[in-house]
């Protein structure tokens, strides 16, 4: 499985962004898919997360009420938007895709974004 991320960019604070992550490959295999992020000299941090059918969506604090994940089961597309973005958002965007409910097997390359004050 491939995972092509994209949308990144910058972006003042308060706005809002919409990243996208085409899979190909494999793709009957998956289980799930999701968003992680890695802003510089930080740890991956995990965004969220949603089955590969499109259905529960799950969120971490820092995506609660301000991101929202959504899966166009008619593709091979993932989506992350992204509102009311602050500074500390800042990192490059990687989707990521697993065949089990358990971990990510497939990580895709991230997609930069960068939030001005």
């Amino acid at each position: 499985v491939q995972l092509q991320a994209s949308g990144g960019g910058l972006v003042q604070a308060g706005g809002s962004l919409r990243l996208s992550c085409e899979a190909s490959g494999r793709t009957f295999s998956l289980y799930k898919v999701g968003w992680f992020r890695q802003a510089p000299g930080k740890e991956r941090e995990a965004v969220a997360s949603v089955a590969w059918n499109g259905r529960n969506p799950y969120y971490q604090e820092i995506a609660k009420g301000r991101f929202t994940i959504s899966r166009d089961t008619a593709s091979n597309m993932v989506y992350l938007q992204m509102t009311s973005l602050k500074p500390e958002d800042t990192a490059a965007y990687i989707c990521a895709a697993g065949t089990s409910t358990y971990r990510f097997h497939y990580w895709g390359q991230g997609t930069l974004v960068t939030v001005s004050s």
